[in-house]
This record gives structure tokens, C-alpha cells and sequence, in this order.
């Protein structure tokens, strides 16, 4: 048997241990301060975060993948950060990519079992041809999860960069794996229930993986998303917005911009910064790898 001693996300919560006779405003109250720890538990792990994101950056820029690994409400966290980074940042299905225990049916419904086989996450990863050119990214609350210490086993094994986020202090994972992210929130309200403190603080880590990432492949201009797709009415209306406000022109010439660019956001803030037609403006950003503030300053790094 799993012994779940140790691990804070498994300990009873002395603030919360009459949950089930608080009112309802008690109850909202008491959870939202326990949030509170969600946020400041990733301090500390600032310099670890770093190391991790150079990793992301540099997979990233070399054309290969982002790939989270992870079960229950880790996976489910890892597979939202990923598909929610192609409309975000223009990127294809492929460049973030999330796995989690028993297969994306899992996601909406457990597969028991399922987070307790490395030979399933060896299998899920062959499927996806991963290679030494990718980073994955192995998510845990308890630190001990076999599907990701299974995927990080076979990671090393093929030359991929390995990584992790848990939140349990010197956790099975981080053992294995010294470029671990342990962000630990403490004893959840409703007690080893992680989809609480411990899911929010990983998915407040990812987002800042993936987010601070696209910025080395020149997905992000000042704090705008460059290469949103305008699929919908919304969107192009934000990349109007987007493009008037990096440029200061009207938002009818950003339309015209936009037309001439192909729905190119980035190309058509360029076209009007540097005063040129689409090619030029495209020739143009692969001379400074697709860096805008690099363009326009006149440098290349």
C-alpha cells in the first residue's frame, strides 16, 4: 500500500476540519484564504522555474515539443494548458502537446487504474514519436505518480529533456528527476482532494511555462498575443485592437493591414511599422526570428 504520510497534500487541514458544519459564506470564506497559499507557494521556486522555462524556450526554438504527462486532475490541467495554446499563440496542435493517464476519454471520465502503469505512459509517448529534440513535462501533486515517472523513465531513455511540477517536498519525482518544481500549497480544504490548492498552483506554473515560452519563438510583442487566430467575430475584433494599439493607427487601417497580411497579425503590425508590403514584412521578421522588439530596435540577437 501507498503510504500517503508523508505528502502535505494528504494531511487534514486544521482550519477546515469543521467544514461540513460551516455555513456557506464560513465555507467560501475559509477556502478562498487556504487559496491564498496556491499563489505564494511558487516563490520559492522562482529559481527552479527558470531553469525549467530556458529548457521550454530553447525546446521551443529548436522546433521541438512541449509535452505534459499526467493523471487525474494533473492531466486534465496539462491538457487544458496545451489545447488552449494554439489559439492563444498561433501555434500548430503539435508544439504543446498533453497526456494524461488512460487517454483523452480520461479527461472527462477516470479511468481507474490507469495513473498506477509506467508501461501506459512508455506506450502514450511511442505513439507521439518523441524524441531528443522535445521536453516533457511530468505533472504530479503527490510526487509519486507511476504513469509520470514511467514517461520521464522513457524520456531519458530516448534523449528528451525531462522536467516536473508536483507539489510535495522531496517527492519520488524529484529524485529521479532533478529539474522538479516543488511547489507545495499545504493541506487541502476537503483533506487529499488535489484538485484544489494543488491544481491551481499547477496550472498557475504551466501558465507561466507556456506563456513565457512563446515569447522566445516571437509569439508575444509587449504583453500582446501577435499570432492569434481570429477564428471567431471575438477574435477579430482583438486582433484589430491588437495591431491599432501596438502600431498607434486607426483601426481601419489595421483592418487593411490585416486583409493584406492574410489575417497575419504579426506580419501586418510590421507592414505598418516598417511602411512595406506582406513579403518584405515576413522577410523581414525571419532575418530576427520572428522577434518584433528585435526589428524594430535594429538588432538581432
Amino acid at each position: 500500500m501507498v503510504d500517503l504520510s508523508k505528502m502535505s497534500t494528504e494531511q487534514v487541514n486544521p482550519n477546515t476540519t469543521e467544514l461540513s458544519s460551516m455555513t456557506i459564506r464560513e465555507a467560501i470564506e475559509v477556502i478562498n484564504r487556504e487559496n491564498y497559499s496556491a499563489v505564494a507557494c511558487i516563490e520559492p521556486q522562482y529559481e527552479m522555474l527558470e531553469r525549467v522555462i530556458q529548457i521550454t524556450s530553447q525546446v521551443l526554438k529548436q522546433g521541438g515539443r512541449i509535452i505534459y504527462m499526467g493523471a487525474g486532475t494533473s492531466g486534465r490541467i496539462g491538457l487544458l494548458d496545451a489545447v488552449e495554446c494554439p489559439p492563444t499563440f498561433g501555434v500548430d496542435y503539435n508544439t504543446v502537446v498533453g497526456l494524461i493517464a488512460g487517454g483523452e476519454n480520461a479527461f472527462v471520465k477516470a479511468v481507474e487504474g490507469a495513473e498506477d502503469s509506467e508501461e501506459f505512459a512508455t506506450e502514450d509517448l511511442k505513439k507521439i514519436a518523441l524524441n531528443e529534440k522535445d521536453v516533457v513535462i511530468g505533472l504530479a501533486a503527490s510526487g509519486r505518480t507511476p504513469y509520470v515517472i514511467g514517461g520521464l523513465k522513457y524520456a531519458k531513455k530516448v534523449g528528451a529533456k525531462c522536467c516536473a511540477v508536483v507539489c510535495n517536498k522531496d517527492s519520488e519525482i524529484g529524485r529521479i528527476c532533478p529539474l522538479t518544481i516543488e511547489a507545495e500549497p499545504g493541506p487541502e480544504v476537503l483533506t487529499g482532494s488535489t484538485r484544489l490548492k494543488a491544481g491551481t498552483t499547477t496550472k498557475l506554473i504551466l501558465n507561466m511555462i507556456s506563456t513565457i515560452s512563446m515569447i522566445s519563438i516571437g509569439k508575444i510583442y509587449k504583453n500582446y498575443m501577435v499570432d492569434v487566430k481570429m477564428s471567431n467575430e471575438k477574435l477579430l475584433a482583438r486582433g484589430t485592437n491588437i495591431v491599432s494599439a501596438v502600431t498607434g493607427c486607426s483601426k481601419e487601417d489595421a483592418k487593411e493591414a490585416l486583409a493584406k497580411s492574410d489575417g497575419g497579425v504579426r506580419t501586418a503590425i510590421v507592414m505598418i511599422l516598417l511602411g512595406c508590403g506582406k513579403e518584405e514584412a515576413e522577410n523581414a521578421l525571419k532575418t530576427v526570428n520572428g522577434q518584433i522588439q528585435n526589428l524594430v530596435k535594429g538588432e538581432q540577437k
